[in-house]
């Protein structure tokens, strides 16, 4: 018999898993390996974007949408690329995944409609006020602490996992200043996030943006690819991530990739574009890292300054000081030492073709509004977020070996599989990162039943 039912190791998507395995009836041991998880992990700073095809949030907004039409975005980003089993499966879950997070769940979530995110067809966007992670994470933290059927060890980290004689699973778990523990479990969920944090398996896979900042978990080192690899598990898209050309040098807070879908254009150190911002921000990243000084300007005015409010994130780089404010085009080059006239041209060009006067050099073709006076910029540098390949899984979020065959109670989610992103940077759609974690963890509860259990 084993200890637990179900081991989850990593409490960012993993709450997700932990919950809903409750929920059905397993008990459940959480393993987290850090205390600061509630703001250390790729969860907790995210912008709590969470997809959801056909949920009952949009019918209220009369937009029309489907896991087919979700499924059709995904493989034209990812250009045909993406694993399309797993597609499949979570595009047919995420409206269901949306509408349990906030009955079951009580997240008090809404659907996004504000700004148009690059690559959605529609606006299927769900999240929450402030519209950032942490929040979602304390909130699911609390209900997993009082749920009578979750225990959790932190820190700890589940270093190893092997087959037992009788076919469990068996962890094993470091605590700092202890011995290893071993606890055996029916199924074990790997939602460690992925290895951005591996210098050396970054410069492997991705050397595009393999020096620039990483904005993710210290502990997002590649355990899961190890432990899987030990069972013969199959691995894939290892080249994928999410990137994003917009963290401010100053305070290094998010300034957000809103401020472009809204209007804001970003100029490299020499005043000028460099290409259509609006491809989107996880590609535009390595396309800034060969800026100068992989550094630019995002240049924005006090319309689009107000409606990124909307943002915690944005409204945390405003509060750092980060921004630098011109009445004019001239002033506005003095402030940030960028070439008056260059930047003149740009920022008269983006105008323009605003407008609708001219057609844009680079083919954007959206841009909301005009900026005007006065004007804003913020220095940015691209960054990685987080790495969107690893185990491969099949629709249920078991891990499979190389010939295709599931490895029995061994899961993986978000960052710790491969998602569904394609291959490089893309492919990626906003949101699917964490449709990725808490869509796969919830596949993978979904595995458990009372009659499965035996409760």
């Amino acid at each position: 018999m084993s200890d637990v039912d179900f081991i989850v190791a990593g409490a960012g998507g993993g709450l997700i898993g932990a919950l809903r395995a409750a929920e059905l009836g397993a008990s459940v041991l959480l393993v987290e390996a850090t205390e600061h998880y509630l703001r250390g992990n790729n969860t907790s700073m995210s912008t709590a974007m969470f997809p959801g095809a056909g949920s009952r949030w949009q019918r209220d907004a009369g937009i029309s949408d489907s896991a087919a039409g979700f499924a059709a975005d995904i493989m034209k980003k990812t250009k045909n690329s993406a694993d399309s089993t797993l597609v499949k499966a979570l595009t047919e879950i995420s409206a269901e995944l949306v509408e349990w997070m906030a009955d079951s769940q009580e997240i008090p979530l809404e659907l996004v409609t504000d700004f148009h995110y690059p690559g959605h067809s529609v606006d299927r966007c769900h999240t929450i006020t402030g519209r950032k992670g942490d929040r979602v994470l304390s909130h699911l933290s609390g209900r997993v602490h009082s749920n009578q059927r979750i225990d959790m060890l932190m820190p700890a980290r589940l270093t190893e996992v092997h087959r037992e004689s009788d076919g469990l699973l068996a962890a094993k778990i470091q605590s700092p200043g202890g011995g290893p523990e071993v606890i055996t479990a029916k199924s074990i969920l790997l939602a460690t996030n992925g290895f951005g944090a591996n210098k050396e398996m970054v410069s492997s896979f991705m050397p595009e943006i393999s020096s620039a900042l990483y904005h993710g978990s210290e502990n997002s080192m590649g355990d899961s690819i190890r432990i899987g690899e030990s069972f013969g598990a199959q691995t894939g898209f290892l080249d994928a991530y999410q990137g994003h050309a917009a963290v401010a040098v100053h305070g290094s807070t998010l300034a957000g990739w809103a401020t472009v879908m809204h209007g804001a254009v970003l100029v490299n150190l020499v005043g000028n574009r460099f290409g259509d911002e609006t491809c989107g921000y996880s590609e535009y990243a390595s396309i800034l890292a060969k800026e100068p000084e992989s550094t630019g300007w995002l240049i924005l005015d006090q319309r689009i300054h107000d409606l990124c409010l909307a943002f915690r994130d944005f409204e945390e780089t405003v509060q750092s000081g980060a921004l630098r404010i011109g009445q004019s085009i001239e002033e506005l080059a003095e402030l940030t030492s960028l070439p008056k006239e260059n930047l003149k041209q740009t920022i008269i060009h983006s105008q323009q073709s605003a407008a609708g006067d001219q057609t844009d050099i680079f083919g954007r073709n959206y841009f909301e509004a005009p900026l005007a006076a006065p004007y804003i910029a913020i220095k940015v540098r691209p960054a990685l977020f987080h790495t969107q390949g690893g185990l491969m899984t099949d629709s249920t979020s078991n891990v499979v070996t190389n010939t295709g065959v599931a490895i029995q109670g061994l899961f993986a989610a978000g960052g710790a599989a491969a998602g569904i992103s394609g291959h490089g940077a893309s492919g990626y759609l906003a949101g699917n990162g964490l449709l990725s974690a808490f869509g796969m963890s919830f596949l993978a509860a979904n595995t458990f039943d009372k009659s499965k259990i035996g409760v």
